[in-house]
């Protein structure tokens, strides 16, 4: 089955008439995308959209062959004018089947906005999803396992991949693409770097591919580290490439401070961002979670090895550890502390190292600031640098966060 993407933009598309943003001023050559619409094996439209015939054209296809015309979501606007000779479009009830006589099935896939999604089986039995703007389904999968391509709006709704892949719908396997991207879409080489660290992709209008070609779906990292200094974003970076995957473990390591009514107030607002369906732990016990054991009361561990670890933050997690071995005071320091605490640090590299769960952890970059006044501010300085190097090391992806920019230094 081949599908070619006649636009890949929200419905107003890429860049929006008028708007004088950074990233509509981008937004221009191979950057500009046409609102979204998908042509399968020249035959079946989704979503007819202003300039389809000569967005075909450009993309060496023809409307001709069309026979059937879906729509997925309401289009605001004036109505779109229907090319001569291609059939009125119309929408499938949610659940209803099609059989058309090209050989696709067609079925209407219900989601949770004003909209229809839907699942395009092939003539030999590869399945397509496509979601409209803004959508996630609104039920269960029906078990018929996963998808060999998924086209939805990645960016908005990456909850909406964390559900499918929770079903089963979408595996290793499945080539994820994002469309219906809009102007709060990161322009240029990052756009890519954060799809890739959701396990998607983008591709310019006009792309041709094959449903079932595995060679373009991206390699997931098992272990990242993001640094950054305070109020840099590096905590809501780390949330976001987690963001599409389900049964996450957020790990808390700052504790609740009773008493401490500001540390509260910046608790709630992390807890406020991450999704609903994420659980949290509060500890500074990290190695039995990195070797796939859960908390008390949690899920099994059966469940839970494989599952996503959100580490947040490595900082807190080494004034945990000098608070225990005494590291502030200096003579305690001399008389073993330094060795304890190094031992600490040597087993969570390890764990780091041999651990199987997907892991994303979060720690601040200090060493760039002022030199610390007191010797045990300077000592706390010099042991978070040498953490951060010995667990980068372990990383596939590390990254450096500043102003809100993610910077890659590794992957």
């Amino acid at each position: 089955m081949e599908l070619t993407l006649l636009g890949t933009g929200a419905p107003e598309g890429l860049p929006r008439p008028g708007c004088p943003c950074a990233s509509c001023a981008g937004a221009t050559g191979g950057a500009a995308r046409a609102a979204t619409a998908l042509l399968l094996d020249g035959a079946l439209l989704l979503d007819l959209t202003p300039g389809a015939a000569f967005a075909a054209a450009r993309a060496g296809q023809s409307l001709t062959g069309v026979r059937q015309v879906l729509l997925t979501h309401p289009h605001e606007g004036p109505a779109v004018e229907v090319p001569t000779g291609i059939p009125q479009p119309g929408r499938v009830a949610d659940g209803r089947e099609l059989a058309l006589l090209d050989g696709h099935r067609v079925r209407a896939v219900a989601v949770d906005v004003p909209g229809t999604g839907y699942e395009i089986g092939g003539p030999y039995g590869e399945r397509l999803l496509y979601l409209p703007p803004g959508a996630a389904p609104a039920g269960a999968s029906e078990g018929k396992g996963p998808y060999e391509m998924v086209v939805l709006d990645v960016l908005g709704r990456p909850d909406a991949l964390a559900r499918l892949r929770a079903s089963g719908a979408v595996d290793a396997a499945t080539d994820v693409l994002a469309v219906h991207l809009d102007h709060d879409t990161p322009p240029g080489a990052e756009l890519h770097r954060r799809l890739a660290a959701l396990g998607a992709r983008a591709v310019p209008d006009g792309t041709s591919l094959l449903v079932g070609e595995y060679h373009a779906v991206p390699d997931l990292p098992r272990r990242t580290l993001v640094l950054g200094g305070a109020r840099s974003g590096k905590s809501v970076e780390a949330e976001r490439r987690l963001a599409a995957f389900p049964d996450v473990l957020y790990v808390a390591t700052g504790g609740l401070r009773n008493g401490d009514e500001e540390w509260a107030a910046r608790v709630s607002l992390h807890r406020e961002r991450r999704p609903a369906s994420w659980r949290t732990a509060e500890t500074c016990d990290l190695v039995p979670l990195l070797a796939g054991e859960d908390e008390a009361g949690e899920e099994p561990a059966e469940k839970t090895a494989a599952s996503p670890l959100l580490i947040d933050c490595l900082s807190l997690w080494l004034t945990h550890a000098m608070d225990d071995v005494g590291a502030w005071d200096d003579e305690a320091w001399a008389g073993g502390g330094e060795r304890a605490l190094r031992a600490r640090t040597d087993e969570l590299v390890a764990a780091v190292r041999a651990t199987r769960r997907p892991l994303v952890a979060v720690s601040n970059e200090v060493g760039s600031g002022v030199v610390p006044a007191t010797p045990a501010g300077r000592r706390f300085r010099d042991e978070l640098g040498r953490l951060n190097a010995a667990f980068a090391a372990e990383c596939e992806h590390v990254l450096l966060v500043v102003a809100g920019q993610a910077i890659t230094l590794r992957g």
